[in-house]
């Protein structure tokens, strides 16, 4: 975040729109992208009269997750501010934190002789989830003292707060992830970073073992993987920084999470990308910007379901008229990472982004694509550039100098 944006900030009436195509960049399969492959006729239109390019939400050769490549989009030094996904997670499914909770964000998982076979235990359904999610805060609420609170999430997603008695120092989450990231292999041993994590790190394993007594009855989802440790940070205020009253609307947890630790309106919101967009026509009176996430795109991409990461950039496409049809002043449309469905991951490549304004020069792309991107005017840029990039098209920002 660039410290002297504050002071040239002033406002007016334009909306900002930012769509977030979740994990929307790839690499080619048989020639031709995810993006390439798709049809999408809106998008292409639209990426003819924007300012296209590529962004890069870390570093070059720098795979980011979910946390920094969204907080890069919002103008946030990624590096700078590191959030935990447990923290995340945990706002997003509406956890009060404190400064003496550590945060989690936990999978359920298929473990077999002792190695992982199914990272997301088969994503199960989010009401079977729930369910066994319930029965374990029955039978764990508390570890030496510490309080265990535990709260649903998507599919195969909870949140874990262990809740310790007094504030911790500073490193205290400082622990490895257990999630091997690849299956057949062993969870990673819980693993304290720092002499200050140590404590933190004792609670967990106790919680490991006795969610496996727990689980060890399940038919699929034995077994837990914890991601993203962590306390809670202390970040500046979104809306206090750039001028803007803001809106994340997004159906998973951990987006809606990250949106409310920077100070956006996240209310609760169900169902698919249609529902979100009917939602978003119900709020664009009352808000200046607006943070709409789409999701499964990145899942197919990790799930390394080419054709589907593709079917669902068509049903993104085949929707977005009703987003023009409100004629929000700036329209951003781009991925907070990449996520190559031959990679089955997040990747370092640079994401696509189009941002549509009166001021841009356009005409340089046929199509919303990596390769056409890359001839766009707004060339291969970081990522915290484009929050500027947006305010200065919505005529949000005043001159630098005399």
């Amino acid at each position: 975040m660039h410290s002297f944006l504050k002071d040239l900030i002033q406002k007016n009436t334009t909306k900002i729109f930012f769509a977030v195509l979740d994990g929307v960049g790839g690499v080619p399969l048989n020639g031709r992208t995810e993006l390439e492959a798709a049809r999408t006729p809106n998008l292409d239109q639209l990426a003819r009269t924007s300012a296209c390019g590529l962004h890069v939400p870390v570093a070059m050769g720098i795979t980011p997750g979910s946390g920094p490549g969204h907080l890069a989009l919002f103008g946030y030094e990624p590096v700078e501010w590191q959030i935990g996904r447990g923290v995340l997670e945990a706002l997003g499914l509406d956890l009060e934190l404190k400064k003496t909770d550590v945060a989690i964000r936990v999978n359920y998982a298929t473990r077999e002789h002792g190695v992982i076979k199914d990272r997301r235990a088969g994503r199960i359904p989010t009401h079977e989830s729930r369910k066994i999610t319930g029965r374990l805060q029955e039978k764990i609420q508390e570890i030496d003292g510490v309080r265990v609170i535990l709260a649903p999430g998507m599919e195969h997603r909870f949140a874990a707060v262990l809740r310790f008695p007094d504030p911790l120092p500073a490193g205290s989450a400082a622990i490895k992830d257990t999630d091997p990231q690849k299956e057949g292999k062993e969870p990673i041993p819980v693993t304290p970073l720092t002499a200050e994590a140590a404590r933190v790190a004792g609670v967990i394993e106790k919680f490991i073992d006795r969610v496996a007594d727990a689980l060890r009855d399940e038919p699929v989802a034995n077994y837990i993987l914890l991601r993203g440790i962590a306390q809670v940070p202390d970040i500046p205020n979104f809306g206090d920084t750039y001028g803007l009253k803001a809106l994340c609307i997004a159906v998973y947890p951990m987006y809606r999470g990250l949106a409310r630790l920077i100070g956006m309106d996240a209310p609760t919101v169900q169902g698919d990308v249609g529902d979100e967009i009917d939602f978003l026509k119900k709020s664009f009176d009352a808000y200046d910007f607006f943070f709409l996430h789409v999701k499964k795109i990145d899942s197919y991409g990790e799930d390394g379901n080419f054709e589907g990461k593709s079917s669902k950039i068509e049903e993104f496409d085949a929707l977005l008229p009703e987003i023009m049809g409100l004629n929000p002043d700036v329209l951003v449309i781009t991925g907070d990472h990449s996520t190559p469905a031959v990679l089955k991951s997040h990747s370092w490549h640079p994401v696509p982004v189009l941002l549509k304004s009166p001021y841009v020069l356009g005409g340089t792309c046929e199509r919303f694509t990596e390769r056409e991107c890359l001839k766009g005017e707004l060339g291969t840029f970081p990522s915290v550039h484009l929050m500027p990039l947006a305010l200065a098209n919505a005529g949000r920002l005043k001159k630098f100098g005399a």
